[in-house]
């Protein structure tokens, strides 16, 4: 276990000058990759469910897909609410590092946040139901979906719980502990499915049910391994963040809430754009939307790189934003721009000259019967390269603004962006020209490209905008 003052000098702004930007470069790889790595692995956790679940038949896989539609959001934006405990967390550290007191007494308020807000979250959830019958499901796919949903929902406050530590351990400079647990979960679903949904080794056979079961014992073997780490790390442990769990400390808890709803209202927007985009392509036709959601899927993979520079950059800023180092946030904010937009070049690259080797990744693009998809997937893969840049850029700039704890008006940014010009040009392009889906593709590459424009501006001033002034520090 280390003295205080190694804790501290071990979260020390680094010099400035052109050591501190090299310095600065190697601090954001070290904290970005496995954050980026952990974010790809969930999306493979979900590929599992989809995997085992796809064997139980179409009807089955589409109650699911209903199910997951609202669940996912649900938590997603839960997600960003109860992930303001980096930002507060990361600033405490630059402050007064170790910190101990201030940093325990802020996770315990966001374990309350997720409790809280995960009973909140599954009320809405349980609204699937009326929500299937309004929009006109089949009945044997509602009460299937109704089902799976019920058991489903259990998973969410422990799954929130989870994000919580995972902040923890990653602003305590632990974040390849997320992506070794995020691993080891995969393995955990992917038996608890073989075993639940199909009856073997000796579980009882539940069909969809056992995916949600699965998905249940996943959560909360998650959550004993998170516990377990930080018990065992000598640096996690002495911040003893389970310790008088039932202690209120209501500031802090409003802070959080104050941060992160903006960031799930965010989360929410964006979220929405884009499951409104599928209900345009919908009514284009039922192959454009197919390759839509072939050539969204490619996209989504590239962006959990971007997704995990800008978590990243939330702790680095926010440390610097702690520490009331100007120098430092402007160093730990660009960097983590550069990096996360020179990703998505180099993936925006491969989207135009490799765009067959990545759409086999979800189907044939070979196969005769697939021409038709295929040729709609290329076309859009090619918009998507172009809006790459934008949608990396976007997401990391939001990722430092976060770490001066500015939410509010990005989330006004982002609502703007995504629902005025974006979804706006997506409606008369797709519905109103000939481009149809490509119109579609266009309408998201817009407002992409104003949200990033509009975000990055406003980190460009954020000093002229009073955002790197700290308030005196709080008990």
């Amino acid at each position: 276990m280390g003295t205080p003052l190694q804790d501290a000098r071990s979260f020390e702004p680094t010099p400035a000058g052109g050591e501190g930007w090299r310095a600065e470069f190697f601090a954001t790889l070290r904290l970005s990759w496995p954050l980026a790595a952990a974010n790809l692995l969930q999306m493979l956790t979900y590929a599992v469910d989809v995997i085992f679940i796809a064997r139980l038949g179409d009807a089955q896989l589409a109650a699911s897909a209903l199910a997951i539609a609202l669940f996912g959001l649900v938590l997603w934006a839960l997600s960003g609410l109860t992930g303001a405990v980096a930002p507060v967390a990361s600033a405490e550290l630059g402050e007064r590092a170790p910190a101990l007191r201030p940093v325990r007494r802020t996770v315990r308020m966001a374990m309350w946040m997720a409790v809280f807000a995960g009973i909140g979250g599954i009320g809405l959830c349980l609204l699937l139901g009326p929500l299937m019958r309004v929009t006109g499901q089949d009945a044997g796919i509602i009460g299937m979906a109704t089902e799976y949903n019920t058991i489903l929902v259990l998973s969410l406050i422990p799954m929130l719980l989870n994000n919580v530590l995972r902040h923890f351990v990653s602003t305590l400079d632990r974040p390849i502990l997320a992506t070794a647990i995020t691993a080891a979960g995969i393995f955990v679903n992917a038996l608890a499915n073989y075993a639940f949904i199909f009856g073997n080794f000796g579980a009882p056979e539940l069909g969809l049910r056992g995916a949600a079961v699965a998905t249940i014992i996943t959560t909360f073997v998650t959550l004993a391994a998170y516990v377990a780490v930080i018990r065992l790390d000598p640096k996690l442990h002495r911040y003893r963040i389970f310790g008088r769990w039932w202690a209120p400390d209501w500031q802090r808890f409003w802070l959080i809430f104050r941060i992160g709803l903006p960031i799930a209202l965010t989360i929410t927007a964006e979220a929405g754009i884009f499951g409104a985009a599928a209900f345009l392509m919908g009514n284009i036709g039922a192959t454009q939307l197919a390759a839509h959601t072939v050539a969204l899927q490619i996209a989504a993979l590239a962006f959990q790189v971007p997704f995990g520079v800008g978590q990243a950059a939330t702790i680095r800023v926010g440390y610097f934003y702690g520490a009331r180092d100007p120098e430092g946030v402007r160093r730990a904010g660009w960097m983590s721009i550069w990096v996360g937009t020179g990703f998505m070049a180099i993936t925006a690259l491969a989207m135009i000259l490799i765009p067959k080797l990545l759409i086999a990744i979800y189907v044939d693009p070979w196969d005769p019967k697939n021409a038709v998809l295929v040729g709609f997937a290329l076309k859009y893969i090619v918009i998507a390269a172009a809006f790459q840049l934008f949608d990396g850029l976007q997401a990391v700039a939001a990722g430092a603004l976060r770490g001066l704890q500015d939410t509010r008006v990005p989330m006004w940014i982002a609502a703007f962006a995504y629902w005025v010009p974006g979804i706006g040009t997506s409606l008369w392009l797709g519905f109103y020209t000939p481009l149809e889906g490509v119109g579609v593709w266009l309408g998201l590459a817009v407002g992409l490209f104003v949200a990033a424009i509009l975000l990055t501006w406003r980190w460009a001033q954020r000093e002229n905008l009073g955002l790197t002034t700290r308030p005196a520090r709080s008990g």
